[in-house]
This record gives C-alpha cells, structure tokens and sequence, in this order.
C-alpha cells in the first residue's frame, strides 16, 4: 500500500513541462506585464552570457521552470546546467550557463532565480528530514499547507528530495478529520459513509487524537490512520496496539529535532507541513557578461 500512495501524482517529463510552462508564463506576466522598462536600455540586438552560482550548498530543483522562463523570452537561449536535477551543489558553485538576448536574460532573471530558489528549498529541507530517519520505516510526507497556486511545483520539489506526496487536493484522497468525525456522527458513522463515497480516492485515511479512537478505527477496518499531536508514549503503543494492521502515521508539530524520535516508534509515515510552508530560499545570483 505505501508503494502504490507514493505514485498518487504522475510527474512525468511531459506533465512537469507543461506545469512550468504554465507557471512560467503567469509568473512573467506577473512580472514583465507590457515590458521591461529597465532592460528597455540594452540594444536589441545585443547578446550576453550569465552564469547562476549558489551561494549556499542545497539540491538544485526546478530547472523545467527555469528552462520555461527563459525560452520564453528568448526561445533561443543556450541553456547548460552545470548540476544535473535532483543533485546537490556545493557553496560558490556554478550552476548553470546561459546564453541569449541581453534583454530577454535580464528581463527573466528575477522569475528564473525565484523559481530556482524556492523550489531548491524545498527539496533540500525535504532531503534533509529524509536523512534524519534514515535506517528507520518511516516516510516523509508533505501536506496541503502550500504556496497558492505552485502546489504541483512544490510537491514536485517534495520528490526531487526524496520525500513522499500525500494527496494533491481535496479532490484525490479522503482524509477524515475531527470536525469531519464530529459533523458525521462519530468514526463509525464516517468510516461506513467513506466507503460509499471513495470511488477513485487513492486512499482513506482517519485521524485519532486517542487509543480509544484507534481502537475504535482499527475495529471498523480502516487501512490508514493518522496520530494526531500523540505523546511518544502514546505512539509506541499505538503502534503495538496496531500490529501492522493499518498504515499509520505521525501529524503535528513534527520538528528536525524530533523527526527520528519519532520515526523510531515504528510508524510509516510522518507528515511535515514545514517541507513546503516554512522553507527559506536559497541564494542564488546571477552574474552577466556582455559578448
């Protein structure tokens, strides 16, 4: 069941390219609108190269954004990535190599650059949860707290460091929650309406806040429970009480410096709203010289 909930979005070359270019586009309008005034002080006609370094070590993610931004103010930029998608880049390291219309270079840079530098963030704050349970059952999963707009992007991020996507919407997977328990009747009542209702769901999931309500929820067949804000005590023996019978796992407030407590308890997975809500950008610049 984890194999399968971790292909629950297709990231494929050609869905990821026409996400970016999509993104790109909105991105440029938001930022170029009916020209760059600025850039407007080149010649037209003349060309430049631009190196991106980073300043920092972090996995380099969302080069189809970067490519999409640039090629689509100069569809004939050379573009030369120097550390490959999904690797990591060491401080003062150089990139990526661009070549291309002065004007188009400059009036793309600051979409380029945010792109390149949020979506690094992500991955790499998501790398770095993934090595801190390492050796333990335990998967790091993102949540719906995202950045209006740049959910898929984010998500893709999540994967490019070696994290695992929960469901992209409200649309794709059942999360049952307290209010959900409370306005239905109670877990039994909102377990039996689910299985009415799920259809293509990728999965139902339920959220306990007890061992009372796991009991609860184990007896009423559910295949996937979430721990809410448990103690660790409560979680070790939410998960002997378990015995592997539903996947489970750990929600709220999840931490670096809890993270491996916590995947030590033997749950399957622990979500971490930080991976894509709380991320600060990498630096990154871009430097121009004239040919």
């Amino acid at each position: 069941m984890l194999e399968s909930m971790s292909k629950i979005f297709d990231f494929s070359t050609e869905v990821v390219t026409q996400l970016a270019q999509a993104d790109a586009a909105r991105a440029l309008l938001e930022d170029v609108g009916s020209g760059d005034l600025t850039a407007a002080l080149v010649e037209p006609a003349r060309r430049a190269r631009a190196r991106v370094l980073a300043r920092e070590s972090a996995v380099i993610c969302g080069a189809p954004w970067v490519e999409a931004t640039l090629r689509q103010m100069d569809p004939q930029a050379s573009i030369t990535w120097r550390v490959g998608e999904g690797q990591r880049c060491a401080a003062d390291q150089v990139v990526l190599e661009i070549e291309g219309s002065a004007r188009a270079l400059l009036s793309a840079e600051r979409t380029a650059l945010n792109f390149l530098q949020l979506f690094s963030a992500v991955a790499t704050l998501t790398a770095t949860y993934v090595q801190a349970v390492s050796g333990s059952r335990a998967q790091i999963v993102d949540t719906r707290k995202t950045l209006p707009g740049l959910r898929l992007a984010q998500k893709y991020a999540v994967r490019m460091g070696g994290g695992t996507n929960h469901r992209i919407g409200l649309y794709d997977a059942i999360l049952i929650k307290e209010n959900h328990i409370a306005a239905a009747g109670g877990i039994a009542a909102v377990l039996q309406r689910a299985a009415q209702v799920a259809g293509s769901a990728q999965f139902v999931e339920i959220e306990v806040e007890t061992l009372e309500q796991l009991r609860e929820a184990l007896a009423c067949g559910a295949s996937m429970i979430l721990l809410d804000n448990m103690p660790d005590a409560q979680l070790l023996e939410a998960v002997r009480i378990n015995q592997r019978r539903a996947v489970l796992e750990i929600s709220g407030g999840v931490t670096l410096e809890s993270v491996r407590r916590l995947a030590l308890t033997g749950v399957d997975r622990i979500s971490v709203g930080a991976l894509t809500k709380d991320v600060k950008a990498v630096d990154f610049s871009m430097r121009f010289e004239p040919l």
